[in-house]
């Protein structure tokens, strides 16, 4: 896997930090940028819930190497744009999957995963050599399958993200994701994400009898 900041919004804790003081102010977020203690106000706007202010700021990923199983999860977040690598277009003339750490441990299991992909893509390459368009052969691929997709979100669902997706709850591969999302994040906006994460990071687990019982930090 690998995760790549493409562009962000420049200097967005001060942006998001104007654009809230501004509607307190007489001021306007120009006027009022260059003249204001980002992580104060910004701090007390996000404290008291008001999250809006940060949609101003958006970031976009590029995401290369990763299972069709993460992107089907990925895609449930609706405040997002997405753009993935097309199976109708590109051929998967090669064995490219993903292996779930459970399965790369036993290696019982690893034999059958990857007999079980080999066969799969034997068949896929038949099915191409016979003239069957891709789109229509991508239909013997399995979740496993390898792609790549470009992300953008605001601040706002980032948050909302993470707080899902951090979680120790959420599955590897997509929890492995917002982790690398969520640390480059901070790097570049430190007070919007200063708290970004799972929920029992800022207070009681929300899942209830479903809690793994070991909170992250």
């Amino acid at each position: 896997m690998k995760v790549t900041l493409l562009a962000c919004t420049q200097n967005a804790d001060s942006l998001c930090a104007a654009a809230g003081n501004s509607c307190y102010s007489e001021s306007s977020s120009a006027d009022i940028i260059g003249n204001i203690d980002s992580e104060k106000v910004l701090s007390r706007i996000v404290g008291m819930g008001h999250h809006s202010v940060i949609e101003h700021a958006v970031f976009t990923f590029s995401v290369e190497g990763v299972s069709r199983a993460l992107t089907h999860q990925l895609v449930r977040h609706r405040v997002a744009s997405f753009s993935q690598q097309s199976q109708r277009y590109v051929s998967m003339d090669s064995a490219s999957y993903i292996t779930p750490h459970t399965v790369e441990a036993d290696p019982e299991a690893s034999k059958v995963f990857d007999e079980t992909m080999d066969t799969i893509w034997e068949a896929y390459g038949k099915l191409e050599e016979m003239g069957i368009p891709p789109e229509d052969a991508r239909y013997l691929l399995p979740n496993g399958c390898t792609t790549n997709i470009t992300i953008t979100m605001n601040a706002r669902e980032l948050l909302h993200f993470f707080s899902l997706r951090c979680c120790n709850r959420a599955q590897w591969e997509i929890r492995e994701m917002a982790d690398r999302m969520l640390e480059i994040c901070r790097e570049q906006s430190p007070v919007i994400f200063r708290e970004a994460g799972p929920p029992c990071i800022r207070g009681p687990c929300p899942e209830g009898k479903k809690s793994c019982g070991k909170p992250r930090r």
